[in-house]
């Protein structure tokens, strides 16, 4: 690891404005930041400690929904009543993720911002235009059973690892932030993340230096919550696909439909045709169909991971028969 500058920051305003350029770093649970150091993927000359902050309170609104503090560890997030009663996708998303040790430490701002877990971005001895921008991408033709299917480029086939980012997106959650100018913005998880494109190394539309203070829920909607995770084994590995959804059926018909996937892209993956081609339509197997058709149209698989698109069909279809019993 090398060396690098340390400060511990009091207040959001002094984390931002502590930060210098590009090389440096917020850290708070620090899970995922201090493995990349000690690979040396990460180099930064210097670490803000925001661990202190007041930024750790799960607060209802007067809307009925939720703003979650940053720093609310997973762990936490998961447990909180308010949370389990509105928001069940949400605690059993971020219980399927890591471990019990990981989940108490990580915290909710930092797993939205967690990098790829694709082998060769950590093996710095491979080509990585998310790591290293111009050297190429040797996912692409190499190891790559656990890399995107959807949102890919001839740059970069990584995927997002995050757990509670999928149900966030489902949920339509909105992330607030401090710029290093003192302006805070608003920012709906929708755009939060960027495709990969021939820039993959920038991967959020976060500017350097700003903070995440906050993420706000709306009020819970009306429907059955679920997030169904498939992976290698039951505990500790990351998706290989994922679905968080929330649907709700009156009167013999599906009214409305909120589905997120991890596991197939680069960024917790939203496809608003697979939402419409369910609401309004009964629960059947041909809407499920239907459905997970518009999911895997544009997928494209590099050997290896080609099998996630007939399992994202599949995972897709056995998910809305559970919601709707159908």
């Amino acid at each position: 690891m090398k060396s690098f500058a340390y400060e511990r920051a009091e207040t959001p305003e002094a984390a931002v404005r502590d930060i210098d350029g590009a090389t440096a770093r917020f850290i708070a649970g620090g899970t995922n930041l201090l493995d990349l150091m000690k690979l040396q993927v990460e180099t930064p000359t210097k670490l803000v400690d925001i661990s202190r902050l007041d930024l750790a309170s799960i607060d209802r609104r007067d809307d009925g929904g939720l703003t979650i503090g940053a720093l609310v560890p997973n762990s936490d997030l998961a447990a909180d009543p308010q949370v389990i009663a509105g928001y069940e996708v949400l605690s059993r998303a971020l219980l399927a993720g890591a471990s019990g040790q990981l989940r108490n430490k990580a915290s909710t701002g930092g797993n939205l911002l967690q990098r790829t877990r694709c082998y060769y971005f950590y093996d710095t001895a491979s080509r990585c235009n998310k790591r290293s921008p111009g050297s190429g991408c040797d996912a692409i033709g190499g190891v790559n059973r656990i890399l995107a299917v959807l949102g890919t480029s001839p740059h970069c086939i990584a995927t997002h690892p995050s757990d509670m980012a999928v149900a966030m997106r489902a949920l339509d959650a909105t992330i607030l932030t401090l710029k290093p100018d003192g302006d805070r913005r608003r920012i709906s998880i929708h755009a939060l993340y960027r495709l990969p494109g021939d820039t993959p190394h920038i991967e959020t539309v976060l500017e350097p230096g700003e903070l995440i203070t906050h993420v706000e829920l709306p009020k819970p909607v009306a429907g059955r919550q679920v997030y169904r995770k498939v992976r290698d084994r039951a505990s500790y590995a990351f998706a290989l696909v994922s679905v968080a959804a929330i649907v709700a059926v009156e009167e013999g018909r599906i009214a409305s439909a909120s589905l997120a996937f991890g596991g197939l892209g680069p960024m917790p993956w939203r496809n608003a045709a697979v939402e419409a081609a369910l609401v309004g339509q009964a629960p059947s197997a041909d809407a499920f169909a239907a459905a997970a058709d518009a999911l895997v149209a544009d997928a494209r698989g590099y050997g290896a991971n080609d099998f996630k698109i007939p399992l994202a069909r599949r995972t897709l279809i056995a998910t809305l028969r559970d919601l709707t019993g159908a």
